[in-house]
């Protein structure tokens, strides 16, 4: 695809987003890769703007340089911050009580902590994204199958062939030690490529997956 077009597609795709204000966003294009920058007004506006991009027919890769930006009277502490995403984590049925600790440095939130699930990580990430003041999540929650993961590959291919949305067969599943999955192949869409990675993600027992998929040109 022409990259001027590829860019103006995108331009118009984040000036389409309802959630996002394009104007501090800058996008430039090398070939199929695409570099954002800029600033937004929050850290769900990033998150936004990204998702905005991958939903762009002929964009293959995505180099995120946007800062997240406050200003002076939406600022909150660390301390706010923690206080405010400890409680939001408690509302959350979905993640186990007293199960996930916060620690806040300058709007970077690092969430710690076990859970039994993938969804139950996610869901705590998606929790604490929403609020004031954070700039950036590290998610570092481990994974603790309550159950031994056996026969996890056969798991994985019988669900991507289940999928209406994957297209199985170029898609290669290995799994490492029970619990790591590795999935190489080609994919034709990033939609395609998530519906591939929560696949794995789904799976009882997984504690990592390793996603090497490439999006056809």
């Amino acid at each position: 695809m022409n990259e001027l077009k590829l860019r103006d597609d995108i331009l118009d795709e984040l000036g389409y987003e309802p959630i996002v204000d394009a104007a501090h966003i800058g996008v430039a294009v090398d070939q199929d890769v695409v570099t954002i920058t800029g600033h937004v007004g929050s850290y769900a506006q990033k998150l936004a703007a990204i998702s905005a991009v991958r939903r762009v027919k002929g964009v293959h890769g995505i180099a995120d340089e946007i800062e997240v930006r406050y200003s002076s009277d939406a600022k909150a502490t660390d301390d706010e911050i923690a206080r405010r995403a400890i409680n939001v984590l408690s509302w959350d049925s979905v993640v186990p009580s007293n199960a996930i600790q916060v620690t806040v440095r300058d709007g970077l939130v690092t969430l710690t902590g076990k859970v039994n699930w993938y969804y139950q990580k996610s869901s705590a990430e998606r929790d604490v994204r929403k609020l004031s003041g954070v700039r950036s999540i590290v998610n570092n929650i481990e994974i603790e199958p309550h159950a031994k993961a056996d026969n996890v590959k056969m798991k994985i291919e019988a669900a991507l062939k289940r999928h209406a949305e994957i297209e199985a067969k170029d898609i290669r599943v290995t799994v490492r030690d029970d619990d790591e999955v590795l999935l190489e192949g080609k994919v034709r869409n990033w939609d395609e490529k998530f519906a591939v990675e929560n696949a794995a993600w789904s799976a009882p027992g997984v504690k990592n997956v390793k996603d090497r998929l490439t999006i056809r040109s």
